[in-house]
């Protein structure tokens, strides 16, 4: 269970950061959240889905490293340092909260640290902090990820409200059968149903082409060939 805290340099002036990606490490998740500006990078990697959230049962894009929820193929790659991380995984354990400002009733983002992750350390891993209370070089990179996070799930909202509105987005089952003869079906996500791209009219077309949105749905289309990448790993784990 999470034990979010504020973070700050008297309490924490100690604490670390493991970096190395382990099943032990929190890293059995079968998909992350991504926004907009990492798709390119993302569909070079894993297939890009759409998934409603539980939270607002609105939508959002989601790489995927397995067949499960619990399922990340990638994990103990020897090519991991080839392998883009989305900045939802990177930014673990730290995460944005909210406080209100007394004289202006605004809402300010602070930072929070999940002290019971498993990747929370006092003895080895980056430093959060440095000696004399300054934020580390990691800190600071952290903030930069937090930042392009609150901006990012800004506009991937505005990208997944278009594609509903023009009715681009189907729900779809992936069925398979293993080497070793072992099926798998996975559901709960969604891809952009390509038909009703085609039939798109020019209005329509020029309208996500100034937002930049025509060039994710390419690419998310594109993205789908990691289903088989995906597929030799599984097969590749089972043969030992």
């Amino acid at each position: 269970m999470a034990k979010n805290e504020l973070l700050n340099n008297v309490t924490h002036k100690d604490l670390k950061i493991i970096q190395e990606r382990t099943a032990l490490g929190g890293d059995h998740v079968g998909y992350a959240a991504i926004i907009p500006w990492e798709f390119r990078q993302a569909a070079s990697c894993y297939p890009i889905f759409f998934r409603r959230t539980s939270s607002d049962n609105q939508f959002e894009a989601v790489a995927v490293f397995g067949f499960s929820p619990d399922e990340n193929l990638f994990i103990g790659d020897q090519r991991q340092d080839d392998t883009y991380t989305p900045l939802s995984v990177a930014r673990i354990p730290f995460a944005i909260g909210y406080t209100q400002d007394s004289q202006t009733g605004q809402r300010e983002p602070v930072v929070h640290v999940d002290m019971a992750h498993p990747r929370v350390s006092f003895t080895e891993g980056n430093p959060v902090f440095l000696e004399h209370g300054g934020n580390s070089p990691y800190l600071e990179n952290i903030n930069s990820i937090l930042a392009e996070l609150i901006n990012g799930v800004t506009v991937c909202k505005r990208f997944t409200d278009i594609l509903q509105a023009e009715d681009l987005l189907e729900p779809f089952v992936l069925k398979i059968a293993l080497d070793n003869g072992q099926q798998i079906e996975m559901g709960g996500f969604y891809t952009i149903n390509e038909k009703v791209l085609r039939d798109l009219n020019a209005e329509q077309l020029a309208r996500l082409h100034s937002q930049n949105f025509l060039e994710l749905i390419y690419m998310s289309i594109a993205s789908l060939v990691n289903i088989k990448k995906l597929i030799n790993k599984k097969n590749k784990l089972l043969r030992g």
